[in-house]
């Protein structure tokens, strides 16, 4: 018998089991992707609607970033302390409340309101999620369903958006919310059924039947089961959430977390501000919601891609390369002529690049941060990036609103991807630690 299941994971070749998790947290960051572009999707018909300012809808744009920022931060600590399963059931549970809820909207007011709850729940998902894929993931594969895990959101906008743009074609922005929240319930039951707890947190924080839980699980994968949970020395069993930002952990919290605020406010630009701008050049909202479609195709072919390539290359350089094309192309689709073919075209290789650099930068966050910190790590990256990330359409609804042309404003939210790199090139990654 083995003394400890966490090698048996690591070390062993995938169960299909583990596999059908990873694809799981692929869904669910798929309705993270949804959820996120939901409002986006909805722009145009809410613009018409209300007759609600360019500055004024950056702000609606901006609120679920807003709720992320808290959810990431406080449920990946739950999610640490807790357990990554009741997490992300949990978290479902909030996410299908407030789309539903965002249908009863009257105002700006209301819709933000509900934008906010929605966001609480993304962000504790993520943070549970990206730990799951890379838990239940052995060393040789870690990276690639990491990276898998991360293409779910370009899929989940262009699946959703496939869906809706019929369906705006006949019925007003609501129905967009509508088919979020159910989709997000029907996830629910999957994660119940199919998502066991982790057997890294489960050997780590040593619960109540942790080696009953632990021994079911790898029953279910067809492993051998073990005679007892690890041995944790005094020094593990002190640790805390603050280690976080304690002696070499430190530099590497505020360098990840700098990274992706910076990244992402680039990558939010693309995803908030595409319809809308490709609306404002004279096409039908239906033509501009299918613009964005082709951003996420070329996301995800852009991750997958990138999963790919970490069998052969480094994540760090990998990651710096992709950023730096980010620069390139959106500064490129930024001064893109009024036409259709071309807007979508460079979309899409804007998307390709942003994505890539994305799930470089998950993939940093499952390798640098140990088991006990890994949720709240990934958490606090994800909160403080996505909730600095929600000036990111704020800014270009300014930017716009003060006569700026979409070359300029384009440009500006390019940097961003830019200071990404940089600081990148200060982080060293640490060795991977099998047990921690």
């Amino acid at each position: 018998m083995s003394a400890d299941a966490r090698t048996l994971i690591n070390r062993s070749p995938m169960h299909p089991l583990q596999v059908v998790v990873v694809l799981i947290t692929v869904g669910l960051n798929a309705l993270d992707g949804f959820d996120i572009a939901s409002i986006s999707f909805a722009s145009p018909g809410i613009s018409e609607e209300w007759g609600v300012s360019r500055g004024a809808l950056g702000i609606v744009l901006s609120m679920e970033l807003i709720g992320m920022c808290v959810g990431s931060i406080l449920l990946g600590g739950f999610a640490d302390k807790y357990g990554r399963r009741p997490t992300i059931l949990g978290c479902l549970v909030v996410m299908a409340f407030g789309m539903m809820l965002a249908t009863t909207s009257k105002s700006v007011i209301d819709l933000s309101i509900w934008r906010i709850v929605t966001g609480l729940g993304i962000g504790g998902m993520l943070a549970a999620t990206n730990a799951v894929a890379a838990e239940f993931s052995n060393d040789a594969r870690r990276h690639f369903f990491v990276s898998l895990m991360v293409i779910g959101y370009p899929i989940g906008i262009f699946v959703g958006g496939a869906i809706i743009r019929p369906l705006l074609a006949d019925y007003n922005w609501r129905t967009i919310f509508y088919f979020g929240a159910f989709a997000t319930a029907l996830f629910i039951p999957l994660v119940y059924f199919f998502v066991p707890e982790s057997i890294h947190w489960l050997a780590r924080k040593q619960p109540v039947n942790a080696l009953e839980r632990i021994n079911k699980t790898l029953q279910r994968f067809k492993f051998t089961p073990v005679d007892s949970v690890p041995v944790l020395t005094e020094e593990a069993q002190k640790h805390s959430l603050s280690e976080l930002f304690k002696g070499g952990l430190l530099f590497t919290t505020i360098a990840v977390t700098a990274a992706y605020f910076f990244h992402i406010t680039t990558f939010y630009f693309i995803i908030k501000w595409t319809p809308q701008i490709v609306a404002d050049m004279g096409f039908p909202p239906v033509t501009a919601g299918s613009v964005l479609n082709w951003s996420t195709v070329g996301g995800a072919l852009g991750g997958a891609l990138f999963g790919s390539l970490t069998f052969k290359f480094g994540l760090k350089p990998l990651t710096l390369v992709v950023l730096a094309l980010s620069v390139i192309t959106i500064i490129a689709f930024g001064n893109s002529p009024k036409d259709i073919v071309i807007l979508s075209v460079l979309a899409a290789i804007g998307g390709f690049t942003t994505n890539a650099g994305v799930v470089g930068l998950y993939t940093i966050f499952a390798h640098v941060f140990p088991t006990h910190l890994r949720a709240f790590g990934t958490g606090f990256a994800i909160g403080v990036g996505r909730g600095g990330a929600a000036l990111s359409p704020i800014i270009a609804g300014f930017l716009f609103e003060a006569g700026k042309g979409l070359a300029v404003v384009a440009t500006v939210m390019a940097l961003g991807s830019l200071l990404a790199a940089i600081v990148l090139v200060f982080l060293k990654l640490r060795a991977a630690v099998e047990t921690d």
